[in-house]
């Protein structure tokens, strides 16, 4: 309660100068520039290209027909950078006269490496990614659009170390692996902020619309351990969308899975920009329906049928050219059901798992400048209800209801150094507070879990750093309710650029996990016609890591080709690692898992990645990762099999290629591939007469798509676009059949055969 009242106070204090210190606004001087931005190859105007004027802290971007208007500004000479995503930025003195009005137009040339694009999430403030600690991979608009993902949990596949995975027939539940680790090592973030709780992680990826998104950061392994407890495999940060200018665009993409299951996503969302480009709002809306499907023919289901729509708002407001106010709100509501009988109440069905979502959040956050000195406050909030069946046999009594409310607010000062005793230097010090509130009720199984957790956090780090050398040395303090003592999270990583061509990072960390429920807890599967739950020991201890990472980069450039490789070795030792240990069963009959502490495990590998790009006509980029995941000591989860050191549901060797290529600067092409190892999986008991274990086949996921685009007007962009996801029609061959199927025995990639079509309307 004291951090409460300390941290209003904070926010207090800092909210209310705003007015008075940093009131400037510019006044009318009828000193204007336009222009536009193009591509120099092509001659193509681009859209949302970044204009920003740094001396009078301005920045503005392209509209859609890529078109700028920036008014009354001061008279005198200014710097203006251009930047956009996959060019070079570039530099230009312009010069601004009181009463006129002057055209100034900019041309852009490819930057396949990317290198001077900003990031935030490695270190919590905006950086270029050639000078962050570690590796920030970026998922881009372009990359949803080419991999035929209208959420996260298709496009992640794309990124080295990732791996989304789906552990559930009836219900789809996914979770995402990074450098071989579960779904609850890794920290989910919306606009950096930990807003994700166990509960929104069950379904969590599949429920935010790419049409929302921005951009998604990926920091692999415990470097990322400055956000957060839960960052031990990595940091995943979603960035959603804010305005630039005046757009509306709408957008269809429908498709076909098997023979008749269909999927249809359809997308609404408008940015709006004040004159004085002070106040600006993009809007978003995407619905989706997709029918279940059944691949064996048995009438129980191997994808659920799926209903969702989505709301939402970005916005901000400048009160001057250094303090700004943005604000974010969504709302999503989401229904699946899978099993038998999808057409009839769940109670009536031999299996069927539904789920209702109804989920509210949004954030608010406030960014200002003083000279060298930065400071962020922001709190975020989301609740979610849902309405639940996770039942077998026609139960009557197998409805839950869950209701989850997870509160986030912090404070950040960041102080920028000319020469901090021997270089320029970077200090970040901030404090931030995660309050979760969780019921969740399965009377029918006598499960009742009331769960309230609360952590604070502080955290203080230095950058110092030029563009050859980055040394950072960071601590992070945690306190936990569930835990007896603060942790600690030491955090160390170098850099060394010696040239254009390479560099070389290394980076440690520490992180824990506390004994608490996590997402699959909240989960009923189903095996051999019961039900499955998982409970918490009473004697369950935190989970400690420690993280190691040394990676290198390297850009050549051979004749017209621009090659980019990376090479990231990684080794992440767990104590008091988290298991789940088979119980037997409880008075109703239901399978019991407890989650229980073995002595340690480690994960260790190296990540590989290639990207090479003929500017205008081809780019390929292809990652790859063999790894190794084993448990310290041999692990017994069944009584009727021996102890296994090998980590389930991990392949040994895993990783994707994309390929783009432009047969005109209207139509382009791309192929796509996602190869996922053989892997160790459980097999429970029902369809099979004891618990075993199976090595899974390796499965090869292609997937094809032509698109073209043309102007309809000045203002006015088409394109269409069809595909093909999973060509080759890749998918489990030993799929359990009838009410006896274990509903966690699915491994391969989640959709069959589909064929798609697409539509995009931009005005």
């Amino acid at each position: 309660m004291n951090f409460r009242i300390d941290f209003l106070a904070i926010l207090t204090a800092i909210l209310f100068p705003i007015f008075e210190v940093n009131g400037q606004v510019h006044t009318r001087t009828d000193a204007n520039i336009f222009g536009h931005v193009i591509d120099g190859s092509t001659g193509e105007h681009l859209p949302f290209a970044y204009i920003i004027i740094r001396d009078l802290s301005i920045t503005t971007q392209t509209d859609s027909t890529g078109h700028y208007f920036i008014k009354d500004l001061p008279d005198g000479r200014h710097k203006v950078e251009i930047s956009m995503m996959g060019y070079h930025t570039y530099h230009m003195m312009i010069e601004s006269e009181k009463g006129k009005t002057k055209e100034y137009n900019f041309t852009l040339s490819i930057e396949s490496s990317m290198l001077d694009q900003v990031v935030v999430t490695g270190n919590r403030y905006a950086t270029k990614r050639r000078e962050t600690g570690q590796i920030v991979g970026i998922v881009s608009p372009k990359l949803f659009e080419n991999t035929i993902s209208v959420d996260p949990a298709g496009a992640l596949n794309f990124q080295p170390g990732l791996r989304v995975e789906y552990d559930c027939g009836n219900c789809g539940f996914s979770q995402l692996r990074i450098n071989g680790l579960d779904g609850q090592y890794s920290q989910v973030l919306l606009d950096s902020k930990p807003v994700f709780s166990s509960l929104s992680m069950v379904y969590g990826l599949e429920q935010l619309p790419a049409s929302m998104i921005e951009r998604i950061e990926v920091v692999r392994g415990g470097g990322s351990a400055l956000f957060g407890s839960n960052a031990i495999g990595g940091t995943v940060n979603i960035i959603t969308k804010e305005p630039v200018g005046n757009l509306l665009q709408i957008s269809n993409l429908s498709g076909l899975m098997g023979k008749s299951a269909m999927d249809i996503n359809t997308s609404l969302n408008a940015s709006m920009m004040s004159e004085d480009r002070r106040t600006g709002a993009y809007l978003f809306s995407m619905v989706r329906k997709r029918d279940s499907y059944d691949r064996n023919g048995d009438g129980f289901s191997e994808m659920p049928r799926l209903k969702s729509e989505t709301a939402g708002m970005r916005m901000y407001h400048k009160f001057s050219d250094r303090s700004k106010l943005t604000a974010e709100y969504h709302h999503i509501h989401e229904f699946r059901r899978g099993g038998d009988d999808i057409d009839n109440a769940p109670h009536t069905c031999l299996i069927a798992e539904q789920i209702e979502h109804q989920i509210d959040g949004g954030s608010l956050s406030w960014d200002g400048s003083f000279g060298k000195n930065d400071i962020t406050a922001y709190v975020s909030a989301q609740g979610i209800g849902r309405s639940s069946y996770y039942g077998t046999g026609r139960d009557p009594d197998a409805y839950g209801r869950t209701s989850d409310f997870t509160m986030n607010a912090g404070v950040q000062y960041v102080r920028h150094y000319d020469k901090l005793i021997f270089m320029p230097s970077i200090l970040s010090v901030g404090m931030e507070h995660i309050y979760n509130k969780l019921d969740d009720r399965f009377l029918g199984y006598g499960r009742h879990l009331e769960q309230r957790t609360s952590q604070g956090g502080f955290y203080l780090q230095n950058e110092w750093k030029n563009k050859s050398l980055g040394i950072l040395i960071g601590l992070r303090v945690d306190k936990h309710n569930l835990m007896d003592n603060p942790f600690l999270s030491p955090r160390i990583s170098l850099r060394y650029t010696p040239d254009q061509r390479w560099t070389f990072r290394g980076v440690y960390a520490r992180g824990f996990r506390a004994p608490q429920a996590y997402d699959e807890d909240l989960h009923v599967g189903s095996a051999g016609g019961e039900a499955s739950l998982i409970s918490i020991s009473k004697d369950l201890r935190p989970e400690h890591s420690d993280a190691f990472t040394l990676s290198a980069d390297c850009w050549i450039k051979a004749g017209a080709w621009q090659l980019n490789a990376l090479v990231e070795g990684f080794y992440t030792r767990l104590k008091d690692v988290f298991v789940l240990e088979t119980q037997g069963h409880d008075d109703q009959g239901n399978m019991i898992l407890e989650r229980k502490n073995a002595p340690g495990a480690y994960v260790a590998g190296v990540n590989f990645e290639i990207r090479a790009v003929l500017p205008d006509i081809l780019e390929i980029q292809g990652g790859l990762t063999p790894q190794r995941s084993r448990y310290a000591e041999p692990f017994l989860w069944s009584p009727s099999l021996p102890a296994q050191k090998k980590m389930f549901r991990s392949p040994d060797l895993y990783g994707y290629i994309t390929l783009d290529g432009s047969v005109t600067h209207r139509l382009h092409t791309v192929f796509n591939g996602i190869l996922t190892g053989p892997m160790l999986v459980q097999h429970y008991a029902g369809s099979v007469a004891y618990d075993c274990e199976r090595m899974t086949p390796p499965f090869l996921d292609i997937s094809a798509k032509v698109a073209y685009h043309f102007h309809l007007a000045r203002k006015t962009r088409i394109e269409v676009s069809i595909s093909c996801k999973n060509i080759i029609d890749m998918y489990q061959k030993d799929l359990d059949e009838g009410r006896l199927k274990d509903s966690a025995y699915v491994y391969g990639p989640l959709a069959p055969r589909s064929f798609h079509g697409g539509m995009k309307l931009s005005f």
